[in-house]
């Protein structure tokens, strides 16, 4: 029997991922940032009923501080939501379309956002 260390599992020349964005693309991340862009957000929203903040933290790698607020003005007043800056302006500009609603927290009555959900339901064949 020989005995030889194990060899690369995965090709060199052939990228493991999707190619990274073009610095300053819309989808360009900064260093350490977690990779969701607006499509992948509004899919994600879209396939559930009800999609509480957290729940985008964990599926998109969203680790920020425990205090990430970020503002959102909106046609009836500035909300406030728990990601990332980055993030938020994406969920905001989904908000400001009508593509989802949300949820504002009730105790202490602050306009801070706590849940989203679909405006309009993806239409399945």
């Amino acid at each position: 029997m020989t005995d030889h260390a194990p060899g690369p599992t995965a090709r060199q020349d052939v990228p493991d991922g999707p190619p990274d964005p073009a610095p300053g693309s819309r989808d360009a991340l900064p260093e350490g940032a977690g990779a969701c862009t607006q499509a992948q957000l509004r899919r994600f929203i879209k396939s559930r009923p009800y999609v509480p903040l957290h729940e985008l933290r964990r599926r998109f790698g969203l680790n920020g501080a425990d205090d990430d607020v970020s503002p959102v003005d909106l046609q009836d007043g500035r909300v406030f939501v728990g990601l990332p800056a980055r993030e938020t302006g994406l969920l905001g500009e989904l908000m400001r379309h009508g593509e989802v609603g949300y949820e504002l927290l009730l105790d202490p009555t602050s306009p801070i956002v706590i849940g989203v959900f679909p405006m309009r339901p993806i239409q399945r064949p």
